[in-house]
């Protein structure tokens, strides 16, 4: 019989820690952006990031974003991941999902596995605003791939091929 096993140990302490991190609900968002439709033209819009446990704070483990759509926000064509799985759970509203060979009308309590290389997109089809979650494993520094959209208008096919190889984006 096959089953996965517990990684191994990488606390040895007998008495645990205390290191935990809360963050309210009423944050604000890290990062408000204008022009951001998902990293393809830069059309305006206006979308809410939230980081809630970016791979820095998380030693790599993970990056988990919550991501506050406004109606019908664009996000990323199709494209995969080499490095990083990525996931989606719906909290509010309506997310289109493509699971690389259809789109799904993701609800909220839906969720959504990508394995690395998979492909993907998602964007906000419908007049009403959408929020979900976004789980990247392991946790890569995806706050400069957020950050990069606004500079996206300015840059040549060049410098926009550059930006999304070093983040991991492979349009298709």
């Amino acid at each position: 019989m096959s089953f996965l096993s517990y990684p191994p140990a990488r606390y040895g302490g007998t008495t645990g820690l205390v290191n935990a991190s809360f963050r309210p609900a009423d944050t604000p968002p890290d990062l408000v952006s204008e022009g951001h439709d998902g990293g393809r033209t830069g059309a305006s819009e206006r979308q809410e990031t939230h980081y809630l446990a970016t791979g820095a704070s998380t030693g790599g483990e993970f990056g988990l974003y919550r991501i506050d759509m406004p109606p019908n926000g664009k996000g990323p064509t199709e494209h995969f991941h080499k490095t990083m799985s990525e996931s989606f759970f719906v909290l509010s509203g309506s997310v289109a999902l493509y699971n690389g060979e259809k789109w799904i009308d993701g609800m909220p309590g839906d969720f959504l596995y990508v394995p690395i290389g998979g492909l993907h997109a998602f964007h906000n089809a419908t007049d009403e605003p959408a929020s979900l979650l976004l789980l990247f494993t392991p946790g890569a520094p995806r706050e400069g791939y957020f950050e990069g959209f606004r500079d996206l208008p300015g840059m040549t096919e060049e410098e926009k091929h550059e930006f999304f190889l070093r983040h991991d984006n492979h349009f298709v």
